[in-house]
């Protein structure tokens, strides 16, 4: 915006310019050569009038004006008497006409001006007088003209375009606090605010933005309230049954009716991780968080230590090539999304199989794999893997709340990245999760 409203100040400024300054420029070089050319009349006329004089002394007089034109301004008077010529102009001289061209002057060897009138005796021609004089000095002074004007074009130019600059500047100056504004806005901070600035128009946009941005606060408050909330108060009565349920089957001996308690307890805690799982996210939905640097290596070799134990259960071997990766990401968000991708891994990988993660650097971006040697899934359900409460074929009759993907997308998304599924080489899956590389990033 601020080139564009330079661009159009230095435009209007050279516009303006052009319009004074090119046609005054076209007036004073005319005015140059209509200067030269009514010297170079007056000059002529004088010789006219001493040629017509016919005595001697006035020839002596026209001989040495002759002498001192060409002395004087480097250019040549010649005379010619009533007598036949082919030099055009002195033919339309002696027949009484002026011969005024700006052309090739024979006498000069040069381009300049050819001027020549007659020369009368009581009313009859006797002669004419002929004036050559050269354009380089008319040149010369041609170029000091437009020289000087161009140079002060130039000039005025350069100091309109810092002038445009700065009052640019000044004018975008409210926007660009307003930019800074959204971009905090954007990585989470809702403390952030605008000043209330500049012209009317960007101080009403200011307080918009910022009672938008406190009223997004009071919400976002109210729903991590709620949160918190409803996780200790679904959580405690389920705890509670579950615990109730233990009781019972310790005290039960019929195989039956321990059966019946047995499946109500899978349920119970089938929808403890229901409900964990809808917390989680709900929270990922609601925290807007400010991103951090993150170390991939560090994380990812941390997520391994947790899940090793349950991966060494099945001769499952974790492996990762993560170089030395930073990405942006919100507090807890890439150990939340590890956590839900490599769960799905082991719950597919066969026994004696292998989990890889693999991380480049890819267009100013992180792209971190994840594959599996499972089943993988076909195209049509690896675009509806990341929806709610979607469980692949793979996981059917196992226990899973259908929500560790939706989780993934929510959080990879709040953290500015993308996350996309497809075949691994060989077989299994491939979840390919794309995030902001700090920009201080080595790899």
């Amino acid at each position: 915006m601020i080139r564009q409203l330079v661009a159009s100040y230095v435009l209007l400024v050279a516009v303006a310019l052009a319009g004074f300054t090119v046609p005054v420029a076209f007036t004073l070089t005319s005015q140059v050569y209509g200067d030269a050319e009514n010297a170079a009349r007056r000059e002529a006329q004088v010789g006219a009038l001493l040629l017509g004089a016919g005595d001697a002394p006035s020839r002596q007089a026209l001989d040495r004006l002759a002498a001192a034109y060409q002395e004087q301004t480097s250019g040549r008077m010649d005379v010619l008497g009533d007598r036949p010529t082919t030099d055009p102009a002195f033919a339309a001289a002696l027949d009484g006409r002026e011969y005024l061209r700006w052309e090739y002057a024979p006498a000069l060897r040069a381009d300049g001006l050819v001027l020549a009138v007659p020369a009368r005796q009581d009313g009859r021609i006797v002669g004419a007088v002929r004036i050559s004089y050269p354009s380089e000095p008319i040149t010369t002074r041609l170029w000091q003209i437009w020289g000087f004007r161009a140079a002060l074009a130039v000039a005025v130019l350069v100091v309109a375009a810092g002038l445009g600059i700065w009052l640019a500047r000044r004018l975008t100056r409210p926007l660009r606090q307003l930019n800074d504004m959204a971009s905090r806005l954007r990585d989470g901070d809702l403390a952030a605010r605008a000043a209330e600035t500049g012209p009317p128009e960007t101080r009403t946009l200011a307080s918009t933005l910022n009672t938008a941005t406190e009223t997004i606060d009071t919400l976002v408050g109210s729903q991590r309230k709620f949160i918190g909330d409803a996780s200790h108060q679904l959580r405690t009565p389920l705890t509670a049954l579950r615990l109730s349920l233990d009781n019972i089957a310790d005290c039960v001996d019929d195989p039956y009716v321990r059966e019946d308690v047995d499946r109500a307890t899978a349920e119970v805690v089938r929808m403890n991780r229901l409900v964990n799982g809808l917390l989680a996210l709900a929270r990922a939905e609601s925290d807007v968080a400010t991103p951090e640097r993150v170390r991939m290596a560090d994380v990812v070799t941390d997520r391994f230590d947790v899940w090793r134990a349950a991966a060494d259960e099945r001769g499952v071997t974790l492996r990762h090539d993560t170089e030395d990766l930073w990405v942006l990401s919100g507090p807890g968000h890439l150990e939340q999304v590890l956590d839900n991708v490599l769960s799905n891994a082991l719950a597919v990988s066969p026994d004696g199989g292998d989990i890889v993660v693999r991380g480049r650097r890819q267009d100013g971006r992180v792209v971190v794999e994840v594959t599996d040697q499972g089943p993988g899934l076909p195209a049509a359900d690896r675009l509806r893997a990341a929806d709610r409460f979607w469980r692949g074929p793979a996981l059917t009759g196992r226990s899973g709340s259908g929500l560790g993907l939706a989780i993934v997308k929510q959080l990879v998304t709040d953290d500015g990245g993308t996350v996309t599924l497809d075949a691994a080489p060989g077989g299994g899956l491939c979840v390919r999760i794309t995030l902001r590389a700090s920009p201080t990033s080595g790899g």
